[in-house]
């Protein structure tokens, strides 16, 4: 069982405090980042979940906003600290949260204790192997693309794991691997974008929501 005492004697922490919906959230995030790099190999092993990025914001809100399905189910994969999932679960949707890497799925626990949701479901979930129950009305998910070796096991999961009329959100800065990602994804499904600009005092970010649903079977196959 999760206890909040053990974990910050086995982490030091920072909190953000972020605002969605006109609610309030707090969330631990690593003070440092070292002790999560393999040395040899910062790149591959660069711990990517431990920041809250700009898509998660723009997903967080965009949930926040969606009305409430009592009957609908939700999966987030590569949840990292927890922030879509925890808003999602506070307003009301059914959702669980998944994260492969052991210091996320720590810090997810935690930050899921700290906003009292401690009840919402969080396991592990490792893309290449997923081993899940059932399918789900939306799977969600924010940055999860940053190698090509990504695409096919992505892809394996949502055919494996969504409900035939299921949706798939998924928010993003454009890079160039995520652009590919979605142009491997325009044969197999049915894209809609919704762009998002993030202004702060020094720069404009902009972030895309995508909204993937199957593409329809054509007659006969």
């Amino acid at each position: 069982m999760f206890a909040l005492d053990s974990f910050y004697k086995q982490y030091q922490t920072d909190t953000t405090t972020i605002n969605v919906a006109g609610r309030t959230f707090h969330m631990l995030l690593p003070r440092y980042l070292d002790e999560f790099i393999k040395s040899g190999d910062v790149f591959d092993n660069f711990p990517l979940w431990a920041k809250l990025w700009k898509a998660s914001w723009v997903l967080s809100g965009y949930l926040a906003d969606k009305a409430v399905e009592k009957n609908k189910v939700f999966i987030e994969i590569g949840a990292g600290v927890g922030l879509v999932s925890i808003v999602a679960w506070s307003f009301g949707h059914r959702i669980t949260m998944t994260e492969h890497n052991a210091d996320a799925l720590q810090f997810a626990h935690a930050n899921a204790h700290l906003n009292n949701c401690p009840q919402l479901p969080i396991i592990e979930l490792d893309w290449n192997q997923p081993k899940l129950k059932g399918r789900f009305d939306y799977i969600v998910a924010s940055e999860v693309v940053y190698k090509t070796t990504d695409f096919t096991p992505l892809v394996k999961l949502f055919q494996s794991y969504l409900k035939p009329d299921g949706e798939i959100i998924l928010a993003s800065e454009m890079r160039k691997t995520s652009g590919e990602f979605y142009k491997y994804l325009q044969p197999k499904f049915k894209i809609k974008t919704l762009k998002k600009i993030l202004c702060s005092e020094d720069e404009k970010t902009l972030v895309i929501l995508f909204r993937l649903k199957f593409q329809p079977k054509s007659q006969g196959a």
